[in-house]
């Protein structure tokens, strides 16, 4: 209901001459129950029509209100989306724990934010059609599919993103480009002999590193004293406490040879007990990748000189990353089951760690003897299955 409140004397500035009050004298307010509590608010209209409307307003604004129902907020751009929330998050979380997936960010948000119908789109705009337009342009500007899939994949997590933080209701489907080639360089026993030969330290002191414990190059530059432990299992295990999934953080037994590279690297740094195993003049304080690309490609040009006195084919290069996949692969061809592989690579998903198992024919023949006919119910005999028949006929 509507009703007026005040005398409507005006008297000097706008105040009554008899209640004194200003403002709320002479004009029209409502007043309305609504969950058993009282609504009352003045509309400061002098008009009964325009008060109606205002307290019907009320009541559909709090109707809204109780069922959920609200006026739907502006959904940003994906630049503005980008710019304001998504890479501060992701340098807050991943720049200092885990920089490789904070550059993966980076990298991803400004080849789609340089992307003008993209970038100009709003998040509920996007479209799987424009993510293939997007993925079009990357590949006609010359880069590789792998490239092209990362942009999309970082895409995909944006738009996840919104989804989580309620930016917008539902993510489209950003499918990846086929063709993409993978790293899967598996270097042979002869191949790593060569390139540890002809490898200056400590390029080769961390390639050995990788080659016999499967380590991401990453987990290995950060490696430090606190977390070698020379006192478990045969000869030490490695605390690895850094990764980009939790799954990553896992215990590393030591081979020989590694406890020998680490040993006489700990006996140089006067047995220190903190600190970093690679130390080096950069801002992090130890090596990183671009400390070593230098010395990688060096060895590759000095074995092809080698190679060429000797008449022979040289050798072709590979990323430091296939000592991981090479070390993987040899742990799986050894027997070593996908659950076990997935906790020696710190693998978050078992599928991952699948790729690396193929069970040869002497494995799966071996297997089945192993089950035995006992528990399949076929080793019983003739006599003993009539007499079982014979009980369940009675």
């Amino acid at each position: 209901m509507i009703y007026k409140r005040g005398c409507n004397t005006k008297g000097v500035n706008g105040t009554c001459n008899k209640c004194g009050e200003r403002g709320a004298c002479g004009v029209y307010w409502y007043k309305f129950m609504w969950q058993g509590k009282l609504v009352r608010e003045s509309t400061k209209q002098g008009n009964d029509k325009v008060a109606r409307q205002m307290e019907a307003a009320h009541r559909t604004s709090l109707a809204k209100g109780e069922v959920g129902i609200r006026e739907k907020k502006a959904v940003p751009t994906l630049l503005e989306f980008c710019s304001s929330r998504v890479e501060p998050w992701a340098k807050a979380r991943f720049e200092m724990v885990c920089h490789k997936n904070w550059t993966w960010y980076r990298t991803g948000i400004r080849a789609l934010t340089g992307y003008k119908p993209l970038a100009s789109a709003h998040l509920d705009q996007i479209s799987g059609e424009l993510a293939s337009e997007f993925a079009a342009h990357r590949l006609s500007a010359g880069m590789q599919v792998s490239t092209a899939n990362n942009s999309l994949r970082v895409l995909r997590r944006i738009l996840n993103l919104a989804v989580e933080w309620r930016v917008i209701s539902a993510a489209p489907k950003v499918k990846v480009l086929s063709g993409e080639r993978r790293r899967e360089r598996v270097i042979t026993v002869e191949e790593e002999a060569r390139y540890l030969a002809a490898a200056p330290e400590p390029l080769a002191s961390i390639a050995s590193v990788l080659s016999d414990t499967g380590m991401r190059p990453e987990e290995c530059f950060r490696l430090s004293w606190e977390n070698v432990t020379w006192l478990n299992g045969r000869n030490g295990t490695l605390l690895v406490t850094y990764g980009k999934t939790t799954a990553a953080r896992r215990v590393i037994p030591m081979t020989p040879r590694v406890r020998g590279i680490l040993e006489s690297r700990w006996k140089e740094a006067c047995k220190r007990e903190e600190g970093w195993v690679w130390p080096a003049p950069t801002r992090s304080g130890h090596i990183e990748p671009s400390s070593l690309r230098k010395q990688h490609a060096k060895t590759f040009k000095t074995m092809a000189g080698e190679a060429a006195k000797r008449s022979q084919k040289p050798m072709r290069p590979f990323v430091l990353y296939s000592l991981r996949h090479t070390f993987l692969t040899r742990l799986g061809q050894s027997g070593c089951d996908a659950w076990t592989l997935a906790r020696i690579a710190g693998h978050s998903s078992i599928t991952v760690s699948a790729r690396y198992v193929h069970p040869s024919e002497d494995a799966v023949l071996s297997a089945m003897s192993r089950l035995g006919g006992h528990k399949t119910g076929h080793n019983r005999s003739r006599a003993q299955r009539a007499g079982e028949q014979r009980l369940l006929t009675q």
